[in-house]
C-alpha cells in the first residue's frame, strides 16, 4: 500500500511563496519536519514531510481554517505523469496501489490561464474515470464522506488528492465564486460577502447578521461593503470623507459622516465594524485594537493590504499584536484570518469577542 507523505495546498497564483513560508513556520511549531516545493505562479505548493512520514498526522494537525493563503488542504500522493496514448491506467494503479475509497470525484485545475485550458481535458475523462473507479471499487457511496482531488497540472501531469469533512473547502478549487449584485456601488462587495460565508456559519446568519443591527463602515465611500449591511438591514455609519451612492443613501439605513476613520469613535457599542480602508497593515490594526479593547464592537472584519516582500510575515506581526493586545487587556476573542479569491493584495481579518 502507497502511504501519503505529502500535503498539497491550493492558492491564489503568485502567494506560493508566502504560503510556504506560512506552512513551514506552523508545521515547524508543531513538531513537523519537511520540505516545501512550488513553482512560482503556479497555484499551488507541495509539503513533503521528512522521513518518509506519513502526512494525515500533519493534515489533522494543520487544519485549513487556521491557514491564512491555503484554498485547500489534501493528503497527496507522489504527481503522476502520464502517457498522452493512456492517461487513465497510471491514475487508476496510484489509486488501487494507495488502497483509497472515497465517495466523490473532482477534477481541479489550478487557477492560472494554462490551468483553465485543461478544463475540457478533465470534463472528457471524467465519465470513463468514474466508471473504472467503481470498477475497481474505490468510487463507492459509503466512505466516510473522503473526496478524490484530482489536480491536472498539464495534459501529462497530474497529482492526485484526498480531502475529509470538516477540514477542506466545499468549493472546487478552493474558490468561493460569487455573483456581483449590479446594484451595489462596487465591485469590493463582494469581499465583505465572501467574508461572511468564510467566517460566520450560514445558520449563524440570521443571529449574528440580523436586521436592526448597529455597524460602522470606516473607509466607506462608495459604499460597497455599506451596501451589504443595508441588504442585512442593518443601520450603518459609513465614515468617509468620499461622497457615497445615492441609491444607499436614499435607503434610510446609513448616516454618512465625514470624518477620519482611524479617529472616529462611536457614540455607543455597535454590533459590527467593518474597515476596507488602504493604509499600512500597522496602522490598520492599532485602530482595530482600540475599537476591540474598548469593546465598542461585538464582532469586526477588516482587511490589511500587504507588502510586495514577506507578506506572511507582515501578516503573522499583525496577527500576534493584535492577539497579544486583547489578551494583556483581558478580552477574549476568536481571530480568523483568510486570503479568501476576492481579495488580491491583501488578507481579511475577523474578530469576534467572547463575553
Amino acid at each position: 500500500m502507497t502511504i501519503p507523505t505529502e500535503v498539497l495546498y491550493y492558492c491564489r497564483p503568485g502567494f506560493e511563496p508566502d504560503l510556504a513560508a506560512e506552512l513551514a513556520e506552523k508545521a515547524g511549531m508543531l513538531g513537523w519536519e519537511g520540505q516545501t516545493m512550488f513553482d512560482t505562479n503556479s497555484g499551488f505548493v507541495r509539503f513533503q514531510t521528512a522521513g518518509d512520514e506519513p502526512a494525515n498526522g500533519l493534515h489533522r494537525a494543520l487544519p485549513l481554517a487556521s491557514l491564512v493563503f491555503a484554498r485547500q488542504s489534501l493528503v497527496a500522493l507522489p504527481p503522476l505523469s502520464l502517457s498522452r496514448d493512456d492517461r487513465l491506467s497510471p491514475i487508476i494503479e496510484q489509486v488501487v496501489a494507495s488502497g483509497w475509497n472515497f465517495e466523490s470525484l473532482w477534477q481541479e485545475t489550478p487557477d492560472t490561464n494554462d490551468g483553465k485550458a485543461l478544463a475540457g481535458l478533465a470534463k472528457a475523462l471524467n465519465r470513463p474515470l468514474e466508471s473504472l473507479l467503481k470498477k475497481r471499487k474505490a468510487l463507492r457511496r459509503k466512505a466516510g464522506g473522503r473526496r478524490l482531488h484530482i489536480l491536472w497540472r498539464a495534459g501529462d501531469q497530474v497529482q492526485l488528492g484526498m480531502s475529509f469533512p470538516g477540514n477542506r473547502s466545499e468549493t472546487p478549487g478552493g474558490i468561493r465564486r460569487l455573483r456581483f449584485p449590479h446594484a451595489a456601488p462596487s465591485r469590493s462587495t463582494l469581499k465583505l460577502e465572501e467574508a461572511w460565508h468564510e467566517f460566520v456559519p450560514r445558520d449563524d446568519w440570521d443571529e449574528r447578521l440580523a436586521q436592526g443591527m448597529q455597524a460602522a463602515d470606516l473607509g466607506a465611500a462608495p459604499g460597497g461593503w455599506t451596501w451589504q449591511l443595508v441588504q442585512r438591514g442593518m443601520h450603518v455609519y459609513a465614515i468617509d470623507n468620499g461622497p457615497m451612492d445615492k441609491g444607499l443613501m436614499a435607503t434610510g439605513l446609513v448616516e454618512h459622516l465625514k470624518a477620519d476613520g482611524f479617529v472616529w469613535e462611536p457614540p455607543y457599542r455597535l454590533d459590527w465594524l467593518v474597515c476596507d480602508i488602504v493604509d499600512k497593515p500597522s496602522r490598520v490594526v492599532t485602530m482595530v485594537e482600540r475599537w476591540l479593547v474598548r469593546r465598542w464592537c461585538h464582532e469586526a472584519i477588516f482587511n490589511l493590504k500587504l507588502p510586495m516582500k514577506q507578506r506572511w510575515r507582515e501578516v503573522a506581526t499583525c496577527l500576534e499584536r493584535l492577539d497579544d493586545a486583547l489578551k494583556q487587556a483581558g478580552v477574549t476573542a476568536e481571530i480568523a484570518c483568510r486570503h479568501l479569491y476576492h481579495d488580491r493584495e491583501e488578507v481579511t481579518v475577523h474578530v469576534r469577542l467572547r463575553e
